[in-house]
């Protein structure tokens, strides 16, 4: 008997090339091909007399050659092979091209299954290069639930089924990972028939049923992975904060906090109170105050005698945070510092003294925090701003400089909360739902290319009133391909002919780290007075000045990518606005891109994205901190992920670290997942 963990090339017919063409499936073992589902099923199970074949919709159906088939040579490369078949209902002609084999396949007089799909019209249907069968041969291609895989260059779906059999032949598939219990209140397939049922299914209901196990199973392994995570994480133990009066700070402040700060805030409280490490998440929409919550808890924490870090991603949001928390807090006897790569080494040094002797109560900051000569007296808070920024290994490199610090994460990218409890990890959760009173929103506007004019008109009026624009556009440089607006092109037709009188400057991902800081810092000092830039800008400074944003080629963004730009304006007190172009006339796209007119909500936004383009475009799947789901897909399998969270959360609570072969094989399959999204994972 093999085991999964043995190679491809154990198969029958998988040489060096095929094993290569699996590799780029990122299939190399048995237990990597068991677990290559299908992306969809054709179901070839119902025969249809020919008299009721409707054009264009393939079909099975069983019928006798009338004819002996003839192959005639059309030119170099080209053979035509027709025949006629027939059954009680009618007659069809057959043409097969450049498949002189089907002389010597399809015999007169005998029947065959054949499937495909007529074509024609009222002059006379036909059918081109059908699949067929003998009609007492084993169903391999029709009269069957027809498996289709994601496949590569090379390799074709009867290679993958061939092999897909030969494997699951060979070796058991993975072990049983769901309690009995479980499968029985959920309706779940058990292991072995569903790994059998999902490649070779009997019917459709059946291919469904696998589905099902499948997708609640990758569910489960996850939830349950977050719950003995969460679990670790109450073993670990902090001092509780004694002082946790907050009068002071809130006198302090010039306006008074929404009723979501104010609930965010006593999440914290509460859990500074509870002995175990904090570790939560606070999601909030642009705008909302995220920085105001995060403040309250570095004063939290300063009161009782701890100190506490901010970091950053960008030098300049650094520099942002640190001015407006410094503002508040230096009056309330708290000591605030900057610690970014660009200071000189002495200010460095200064500022790294005063954080080990414990003068400086807060740092904000960017990587630099995470230097090894960045030494705290006794670290308490951690906080990181824009959470998908960092990777696991940052944030575990600044909780490290403390004994079990607190964190708190800070994210303005609105996620539905399903998604969120699965992309945070194993982060509690506070969602900042209220914008404060007096934000106006930003009117959005979606036109063609025939607004050109009175677009550039719009940009002129606003630089005249004093304010500043931002035009993004989807690529860097030109490509003729994708026919897109590029930044560095557009940034020179402004500047040569549209706006000559004006200041425009460029922004993109291919600049220099510095370069960018640089540009991004001149405009927010008001040096420009239109930024054309990528995406770069979607996590950005606060420029209150800027009320025009001009997204070119909408159609290419998802709808949170674009609520993110959107939240670029609309910061300071005068009237902002969003126009977003596209040259696309589908219907879908429209109707997407409307939606975005419709509503400022984050949330709302959220949501009809997922349903729309699934879950990887809220920050590209590779850094979005989901793993590799394999079945699930998290835009439609919602009900499923509540009720696997439910099920393994209940488990690992009663028996989750039992010595039984379901806990035992589990726990196999937890160390797998999050070693292979180790990296992605927050």
């Amino acid at each position: 008997m093999a085991k999964l963990s043995d190679p491809v090339t154990i198969l029958k017919g998988v040489g060096p090339t095929k094993a290569k063409q699996f590799a780029n499936l990122n299939i190399y073992t048995l237990g990597d091909l068991i677990c290559h589902f299908p992306r969809g099923y054709e179901d070839r199970t119902k025969l249809v007399p020919i008299a009721k074949l409707e054009p264009d919709v393939p079909a099975c159906f069983k019928a006798c050659v009338m004819t002996t088939p003839r192959t005639s040579h059309i030119r170099k490369g080209l053979d035509i092979t027709k025949v006629q078949v027939a059954d009680t209902t009618g007659r069809l002609n057959l043409t097969f091209f450049n498949q002189k084999f089907t002389t010597g396949q399809l015999q007169y007089g005998k029947e065959y299954i054949f499937y495909g799909a007529v074509s024609g019209d009222f002059i006379g249907y036909h059918m081109t290069s059908p699949v067929f069968e003998p009609l007492d041969a084993p169903a391999v291609t029709t009269r069957r639930v027809l498996p289709l895989y994601p496949l590569t260059a090379g390799l074709s779906n009867a290679a993958m089924l061939k092999a897909v059999h030969q494997a699951l032949a060979l070796c058991d598939p993975p072990a049983e990972i769901i309690p009995k219990a479980v499968r029985e209140q959920y309706g779940i397939l058990p292991a072995e028939r569903a790994y059998y049922a999902i490649h070779e299914p009997s019917s459709m209901a059946e291919a469904e049923l696998a589905k099902k196990r499948l997708v609640f199973e990758e569910f489960f392994v996850f939830s349950a992975g977050l719950a003995l995570m969460r679990a670790s994480r109450t073993e670990k133990k902090t001092d509780r904060y004694e002082n946790l009066d907050l009068k002071p700070f809130l006198n302090a402040l010039p306006f008074t906090l929404t009723g979501a700060q104010q609930r965010a805030i006593a999440d914290i409280l509460g859990d500074f109170q509870k002995g175990t490490p904090m570790n939560r998440l606070v999601q909030g929409d642009v705008g909302s105050g995220k920085t105001m919550v995060a403040a309250a808890a570095a004063y939290a924490a300063t009161q009782n005698g701890r100190q506490a870090a901010l970091m950053a991603p960008t030098e300049i949001l650094a520099e942002q945070h640190y001015q407006s928390l410094n503002r508040l807090l230096a009056p309330l006897g708290i000591q605030t510092t900057l610690l970014t790569g660009s200071m000189k080494p002495r200010e460095k040094a200064e500022v790294r003294k005063g954080l080990s002797d414990g003068q400086i109560q807060l740092a904000v900051g960017t990587h630099a925090l995470l230097s090894d000569a960045t030494v705290f007296r006794n670290l308490g808070l951690v906080i990181t701003d824009e959470q998908h920024r960092f990777g696991v290994g940052q944030r575990a490199r600044l909780s490290a400089k403390g004994s079990n610090p607190h964190l708190l994460v800070m994210s303005a990218t609105p996620i539905p909360r399903t998604l969120a409890l699965l992309m945070y990890g194993d982060l509690d959760v506070s969602i900042l739902d209220e914008l404060p009173p007096g934000r106006e929103p930003v009117e959005t506007f979606l036109v063609g290319e025939s607004y050109r004019a009175r677009i550039h008109a719009f940009i002129r009026r606003q630089v005249a009133e004093g304010h500043q624009c931002f035009v993004v556009c989807p690529a860097v440089e030109e490509n003729e391909e994708l026919g897109v607006k590029a930044a560095s092109a557009w940034a020179e037709t402004l500047r040569q002919t549209v706006f000559p009188d004006l200041r425009i400057a460029l922004l993109h991902g291919k600049m220099k780290g510095a370069e960018k800081e640089a540009a991004m810092a001149s405009f927010a000092r008001g040096e420009a007075d239109v930024m054309v830039a990528t995406t770069v800008i979607e996590v950005g400074v606060d420029v209150p000045n800027a009320t025009l944003m001009v997204i070119e080629d909408a159609d290419r963004f998802g709808l949170s990518q674009l609520h993110q730009l959107r939240g670029r304006v609309g910061r300071g007190s005068a009237k902002s606005y969003c126009i977003l172009t596209t040259h696309n006339r589908n219907p879908e796209t429209l109707q997407r891109l409307k939606a975005l007119c419709k509503t400022t909500d984050g949330f709302k936004i959220a949501e009809e994205d997922l349903k729309l383009r699934g879950p990887g475009d809220f920050f590209g799947s590779r850094q979005s901190g989901l793993p590799a789901f394999r079945m699930a897909n998290l835009s439609c399998d919602l009900q499923t992920l509540q009720q696997a969270q439910t099920a393994s959360a209940a488990w690992i609570e009663e028996s989750g670290t039992a010595d039984t072969p379901e806990a035992n094989a589990l726990s196999a399959r937890i160390g797998e997942l999050f070693s292979r999204a180790e990296g992605t994972m927050n």
